[in-house]
């Protein structure tokens, strides 16, 4: 199965219609009609709009764009009006008529619950010591409701007013940032007897561990999923960590090696692989339960800190033994997605290692290009085949 053809303009329109709220609440935030919510503009109203619906209903979708393309040009025209004497009169009329043609969508089809959080931005950058940081939140907090594995299964789950939600699936990537932040620190009620159905915890977390909470059960969900599929059926991003790098003069961002291809790698008990030139070769820092390993001259950077080491234990399934984790090696994209995964004991690049795919299949101009490679070169046909299918997500959206 390839990608829909609706993919890349579906991905365009929900993609505007979260910018486009995002930039309307920036400036009534700068005009000062809406107030700061722990330190971000809170949205004021109770709805918003968002795709999730229309990933179901194309009809309603293409409404939408056309309808939106109708008001784009409605205001196009009207300033040529005010600009265009002779004309002005007939180009408002048409400015004015425009609207009125427009195919508007159901309501219903594009409008969501919101809270005033919806549009907060998480300013941890996905990092891997605030994930470390809320997996510990994590287990102190949420384990005796959600579970271990955050399934939902834990020893209070059965006393609670709505049993808690399956936190190991797509739940985190389908509502918006803001308001799983909003959640966290005010709490949930249920719709039909409006008692709580989750506590709130605003008066024992700070934003930022309310933050750092969040990445770690995205972090988690998205080893969970792999451990029940062998795939990451959400994308998750490479965690952000300190690095040093060959020829650098200090430290320097995992991010800021973005654009570039990576392969991180766990270090275990055997040589790290032989440096390769289509990929950044980073040695992660060994936790501090693992057995010592010395750093490696055959990598091109060299992590700082165990916590990326953690970070990756949890994401890819490791959750309660991160040493499990020692010989792993893992492809990131040129975006900083990752989507590759060799266990230990591979003797090379597998199909099957590519557990983030954009399809299910790959389309027969994929499929030429990695058939086409030699079949020794299971790294070349990864990279090939990363590179013709990328992930394209828009949060709440389309995925993949």
């Amino acid at each position: 199965m390839t990608a829909p053809p609706d993919a890349l303009w579906l991905q365009w329109l929900l993609g505007a219609l979260q910018a486009g709220q995002a930039a309307l609440l920036q400036v009534l935030h700068a005009v000062g009609l809406v107030p700061t919510l722990h330190g971000q503009p809170a949205w004021p109203w109770a709805s918003r709009l968002a795709g999730d619906t229309l990933l179901f209903d194309l009809g309603q979708a293409r409404r939408l764009a056309l309808t939106l393309g109708l008001l784009v040009l409605a205001l196009l025209v009207a300033a040529v009006g005010l600009l265009w004497r002779r004309r002005r009169v007939w180009l408002l009329a048409v400015a004015g008529l425009l609207p009125l043609l427009a195919p508007w969508p159901q309501w219903e089809a594009v409008r969501v619950a919101a809270t005033p959080a919806s549009f907060h931005v998480s300013p941890t950058g996905f990092h891997a010591d605030t994930i470390v940081r809320g997996h510990q939140l994590y287990r102190q907090l949420c384990v005796d409701c959600h579970g271990a594995d955050g399934r939902g299964h834990g020893p209070l789950a059965a006393q609670q007013t709505v049993w808690p939600p399956n936190l190991a699936g797509p739940l985190l990537w389908r509502r918006a940032d803001g308001d799983l932040f909003w959640h966290v620190m005010h709490g949930m009620h249920d719709a039909r007897s409006g008692q709580a159905s989750m506590p709130a915890f605003a008066g024992r977390l700070s934003p930022d561990d309310a933050w750092a909470l969040i990445d770690a059960m995205k972090a988690q969900a998205a080893g969970q999923m792999l451990r029940q599929t062998g795939q990451w059926l959400q994308p998750v991003r490479l965690p952000a960590f300190a690095v040093r790098c060959a020829g650098a003069s200090g430290r320097t961002s995992s991010t800021a090696l973005q654009g570039q291809r990576l392969r991180v790698i766990a270090p275990g008990a055997g040589p790290l692989p032989t440096p390769d030139p289509r990929v950044v070769t980073v040695a992660l820092a060994p936790a501090s339960s693992t057995p010592d390993v010395p750093r490696s001259e055959a990598a091109d950077c060299q992590a700082l800190q165990p916590d990326a080491w953690r970070a990756l234990a949890l994401i890819a399934g490791d959750t309660d033994n991160p040493d499990a984790l020692a010989a792993t090696q893992f492809i990131v994209d040129r975006e900083g997605w990752l989507r590759a995964r060799a266990t230990p004991g591979a003797a090379d690049w597998q199909e099957d290692d590519l557990v983030c795919r954009a399809a299910s299949d790959p389309a027969p101009s994929v499929a030429a290009s990695v058939t086409r490679l030699p079949a020794a070169d299971g790294l070349g046909s990864l990279i090939a085949r990363m590179d013709a299918e990328p992930v394209r997500y828009v949060k709440g959206g389309l995925v993949h």
